[in-house]
């Protein structure tokens, strides 16, 4: 091949050299046939020589025409190729990720300058060629993988192994504290490419989001275990100390100071071992217990302290390491044993005299009677310990529910704040699912606080007389507007007859009637009515709903019970209505029946009874409902003082009052408000939490306002309290109130109410 390359520009001298070598041939020729003799027969071979030297000057001039072509056509594809590269390099350059390309030999062909800036790599210091081992080992040695350090051949063997069996991204921590994803892929030709990522953005959103999530998680917990009645110690993998409650801290007669954060469980021993805590078990030493406690596994045993007191101590571990070690005081449950088994023994002795002198039948029947005593009174301990134990778990159901309605509260002013601003479509419907869930939750505990109520008897009865026609029309009025917007007609029947029951309790009933008949009723009518039976009345509920089949009548009053049945979304409930009826009829005496046809509907019945006297019905005043662009106007500039311990209550109620254009001051405590009203910013508005730190109450704060300074403005309680002294002691004072969590259109609407009612300067007009 290489002479073809030179017959371009050597050609014609060839020939020339040709033509030279074929007349000197033909000279040669004539000279030996003068010698010879054989003139013709030379002349013939010199004529077939020119015609073989002509053809292959024929071949050379068609060969020399064809290497021209082919050169030209390697040097346009010469140039496209390298005009191709050019553009590859500009458009990888252009990526805005690392960008790194090895041949099949993995060695680096291409990459861009990103790439070599996540490496602290100089582009012009690059080599092309190199292999991706060196390249990662000069990373290693240069030590900008933090990860490592520690083990640096054990990384680069793992490293190499992923390079060259890519299987999913690989995420890298680099020395200057950025954060890589390298996406690494097989091309046709058996390379590798490498797209490199800088997500320490995300990264960095992550860990902020755990912080946030464990600190929440951190305040639930300590919330929970401060309500246990049995003392609790968390213990971390490092044996120290991370979590407890002041139960702890009293059943083993612990000093002040002496348990914190920086407590290791050895320290904790030592400490018992010098006062003695253990003497009545000298099985175990120091050691033992220390070595038992690292290797988190479960453990159980009983002691009895110095003081005599026992206690059941149980210990178990946590997934990450460390342990969760639980104290409960078991002196009481101790001496009921010892005492039932000296009873019992006492018992059997004074069996044995009396049958002694019996005869064999006596003695058996008296056995038999002692059996039977001990039986009878074993059943009525479980009985009474039965009992102790439901209503120890009505209170604290009631306790816990209460409690974990401060949270919500927080919770649903950050939603409503959400709800007000303008957001992408996405995020609205996923703050609107998020607003449907709180709803379900606030419904559950308000639901749950409300039976707990009933079971533990913490809701008192106040029997009166009062038209009926009262209680109707209110819950007509509340729910007509919710049937409208499903699509359902609701019709009240009025009735003139004056009833002898607790109001409160009745109204409750009938709503939960109500409640059910929106939520199942998809078309058609709810019809509301009563039926005179003798000196009784019987109020109704009728819908056009799926229907209850009739063996499911028995079950629906029971706690938790749902049936299978349609509901519209947003609005199915948590089984616990009719289990609210069942027990407010009981607390009423009142009978609760139910008549249901499938696809048909139902109807659900209370029979109350009626009264002699002739009540005149109070007619509800029904005023205009201002709109919301009206609602807007009216709270433009006004100044609103709210006064809660809560930090993140505080925080939401200025965000929202402020997105409805109001201006917010908030205080801790009365001395904050007395201060912030002294420094000239005087309310239009208060809003004050009911129950704040150090005893102190919003109701008192309200009353240092007006003796000290003088402040007579519109006044709002928020309270998670629904017990009946307090709404009695805030409607006494004449302030308005309203139950937690707090939704933000009640409190908007008595915000705009107080304004017009009591002609705020500040007001818009």
């Amino acid at each position: 091949m290489i002479p073809c390359l030179n017959i371009e520009t050597g050609s014609s001298s060839e020939v020339e050299r040709l033509r030279k070598i074929v007349t000197a041939l033909m000279a040669q020729v004539e000279r030996s046939m003068d010698v010879q003799g054989g003139a013709f027969s030379l002349f013939q071979t010199a004529i077939l020589l020119d015609d073989k030297v002509r053809d292959r000057t024929c071949e050379l001039e068609a060969a020399k025409t064809s290497l021209e072509e082919t050169n030209d056509e390697l040097n346009r594809a010469n140039a496209e190729a390298h005009t191709a590269r050019l553009r590859l390099v500009e458009a990888v350059e252009s990526v805005s990720e690392g960008f790194a390309l090895f041949d099949k030999s993995d060695r680096l062909v291409l990459c861009n300058s990103r790439f070599c800036e996540y490496w602290g790599i100089g582009h012009n210091d690059i080599h092309y060629g190199a292999s991706f081992a060196d390249i990662s080992k000069g990373l290693v040695d240069s030590c900008r993988v933090p990860g490592a350090l520690k083990d640096r051949q054990g990384w680069l063997k793992e490293r190499l192994q992923r390079h060259r069996n890519p299987d999913g991204a690989i995420v890298l921590r680099m020395f200057d504290g950025r954060w890589l994803k390298v996406t690494e892929r097989l091309t046709g030709d058996g390379g590798i490419v490498g797209i490199y990522t800088d997500i320490t953005e995300i990264k960095k959103q992550e860990k902020l989001r755990r912080q946030q999530e464990l600190a929440e998680k951190s305040v639930l917990l300590q919330a929970s275990i401060d309500n246990l009645s049995q003392g609790v110690a968390v213990y971390n993998k490092d044996l120290k100390l991370a979590a407890w409650n002041q139960q702890f801290v009293d059943l083993l007669d612990l000093p002040d100071g002496f348990v914190d954060t920086e407590m290791s469980f050895s320290d904790y021993l030592q400490f018992n071992n010098k006062r003695k805590e253990y003497s009545k078990d000298t099985k175990r030493s120091i050691k033992d217990r220390l070595d038992q406690a690292a290797v988190f596994t479960s453990f159980f045993f009983e002691y009895t302290r110095p003081n005599g007191t026992v206690l059941e101590v149980r210990r178990n571990p946590m997934p990450n390491g460390g342990f969760v070690t639980t104290y409960t005081d078991i002196t009481a449950r101790r001496q009921t044993a010892v005492q039932l088994r000296e009873a019992k023994e006492n018992l059997e002795m004074r069996v044995q005299e009396r049958t002694s002198a019996l005869s064999s039948l006596n003695e058996k029947l008296q056995m038999e009677i002692a059996e039977r005593r001990e039986v009878e009174e074993e059943l009525l301990l479980a009985k009474a310990l039965a009992e102790d134990a439901n209503l120890s778990k009505t209170k604290f159901l009631a306790a816990a529910s209460h409690d974990l309605l401060q949270p919500l509260n927080a919770a649903r002013l950050f939603i409503s704040i959400l709800q007000e601003q303008p957001l992408v479509q996405e995020t609205a419907h996923l703050v609107e699912r998020t607003d449907m869930a709180m709803q379900g939750v606030e419904n559950l505990l308000s639901t749950l606080l409300e039976i707990s109520k009933l079971d533990a008897g913490a809701v008192p009865t106040e029997v009166i007389d009062f038209p009926v026609v009262e209680v109707m029309d209110r819950l007509a009025q509340e729910y007509r507007a919710i049937a409208n917007d499903s699509g359902i007609e609701l019709r009240m029947v009025p009735s003139s007859v004056t009833v002898r029951s607790d109001r409160k309790l009745l109204e409750r009933l009938l709503r939960n009637f109500l409640s059910n008949a929106v939520r199942y009723t998809e078309r058609g009518k709810i019809l509301v009515g009563c039926r005179r039976k003798k000196n009784m009345i019987v109020i109704q509920v009728t819908d056009t709903g799926p229907g209850i089949d009739d063996r499911d009548l028995a079950s629906i009053f029971e706690e938790f019970h749902q049936l299978n049945r349609s509901v519209r979304k947003g609005m199915r409930g948590v089984g616990l209505g009719l289990a609210i009826v069942k027990r407010i009829a009981g607390m009423l005496g009142a009978r609760v029946r139910v008549s249901s046809k499938v696809g048909h509907g139902s109807t659900f019945m209370v029979e109350i009874p009626t009264s002699e006297q002739k009540l005149v019905p109070i007619q509800p005043v029904i005023g205009e409902v201002n709109g919301s662009q009206a609602m807007r106007l009216l709270l433009q500039n006004i100044s609103v003082l709210v006064v809660d311990n809560e930090e993140s209550i505080r925080e939401g109620m200025a965000h929202l009052i402020e997105s409805w254009g109001g201006v917010v001051c908030t205080a801790v405590c009365v001395n904050d408000a007395l201060k912030a009203v002294e420094q000239g910013n005087k309310p239009d508005l208060v809003i004050v939490d009911y129950h704040l730190d150090n005893q102190s109450t919003g109701i008192e704060v309200l009353k240092q306002l007006n003796r000290q300074l003088g402040l007579h403005v519109p006044s709002l309680v928020i309270t998670a309290d629904r017990g009946d002294e307090v709404r009695k002691e805030v409607i006494d004072f004449g302030c308005g109130l309203l139950n937690k969590p707090l939704k933000p259109h009640r409190l908007r609407a008595w915000m705009a109410h107080s304004i017009e009612t009591s002609c705020v300067p500040g007001a818009a007009s």
